[in-house]
């Protein structure tokens, strides 16, 4: 971790799986996710072995077209073991989601694909967990459609002067600003704990 992303370094921003075991697909392209969790999935019914497929996509990632394909293809082969997570943050690399390419509404457009349906405070372990737990026993009980859990969440939460900024998706700190990061990240701890203890 020392070198990450330094010249040389095995790890880096996007994974290369001839470099790091235990990561099958080498990542960066946007909008392949999906496409292989389809295809693990009916790999996975092709040799007779049941296990969840689990995406993690952003909303800014949705502009990718492809991503549409496979998740038409995982509700015509009835994918129940595919759970898509987007995180809609409504920001991406180069602007405001809505400014480059609008996704809204996702729940509604993963829906007419075919999907099941969770739409969750992204930042609500509660939220998430019942939404994760709803899927596996979707798929257990032998449902016949793949689960989209939409996160609602902010870029950089957390961190006071970095979230709901999209520059922050390329940002980097200097040590004034370490310190600035990590005092609003103690403070945004004790409201997330105060919060949990309401809510148990």
């Amino acid at each position: 971790l020392k070198i990450f992303n330094l010249t040389g370094a095995k790890i880096g921003m996007h994974m290369d799986c001839n470099k790091v075991k235990g990561v099958d697909c080498s990542t960066g392209s946007l909008g392949h996710g999906l496409s292989l969790a389809v295809g693990f999935a009916l790999a996975g019914r092709v040799n007779g072995i049941d296990y969840m497929n689990y995406v993690l996509t952003g909303d800014g990632e949705l502009n990718e077209g492809s991503n549409w394909e496979a998740a038409m293809s995982a509700a015509q082969f009835k994918l129940s073991n595919v759970v898509v997570f987007a995180d809609n943050n409504k920001c991406m690399i180069d602007g405001r989601v809505d400014d480059e390419m609008k996704v809204e509404p996702l729940d509604k457009k993963f829906e007419a694909f075919g999907f099941n349906v969770f739409r969750v405070d992204g930042h609500n372990m509660k939220e998430l967990n019942n939404a994760i737990e709803a899927a596996i026993k979707n798929h257990q009980d032998g449902g016949d459609k793949p689960t989209a859990i939409i996160m609602d969440t902010f870029k950089g939460a957390g961190v006071d002067f970095m979230q709901d900024d999209y520059k922050w998706h390329y940002g980097s700190l200097d040590d004034e600003k370490l310190a600035k990061a990590y005092a609003s990240l103690d403070k945004y701890l004790a409201e997330r704990c105060a919060r949990v203890e309401k809510e148990a």
